[in-house]
């Protein structure tokens, strides 16, 4: 489970002494604590490692987000130390799909569903986040799927 590496992972940092990635070890520790305690009023619980691949993810997004503002308001440390924390989090990620085998898949899916215009761009997106969501960038496979259906 990804669950456990991030914890082991938590372990090695403080006995390597390594403070800025034990920082984010716990950063990420928290946000899934977090979705722990959000998911107990809800339904039945998901599938762990989704669920943890789902906040890593978000994650990912938000510092992507937080690299481009800082870069762009003339804050390259405040950027700096956002990649590294982009790189821990990453690397609890499972490997991403390729661009290639992401639109292979997205063929697939438009072949499979008919869809034949931008109006299917929705059914296209959601069957593609359900065969692939936890191995790929939605944001970027949003795009490839513009352009298949275009």
């Amino acid at each position: 489970m990804i669950r456990d590496t991030i914890k082991a992972a938590q372990i090695s940092s403080m006995k390597s002494g390594d403070k800025q990635r034990l920082a984010a070890v716990r950063l990420i520790l928290a946000k899934i604590k977090d979705r722990d305690i959000e998911l107990r009023t809800g339904a039945a619980p998901t599938d762990d490692n989704a669920m943890v691949i789902e906040v890593l993810q978000k994650m990912v997004k938000q510092r992507r987000e937080s690299i481009q503002l800082f870069e762009q308001g003339g804050r390259p440390e405040k950027a700096e130390e956002e990649k590294a924390e982009l790189a821990v989090i990453e690397d609890f990620l499972p490997q991403q799909m390729s661009e290639a085998d992401t639109k292979a898949a997205i063929e697939a899916i438009k072949a499979e569903t008919g869809a034949g215009g931008l109006k299917d761009m929705g059914k296209v997106m959601a069957e593609l986040k359900a065969r692939h969501g936890s191995v790929l960038d939605m944001g970027k496979a949003s795009g490839w799927v513009k352009q298949a259906l275009a």
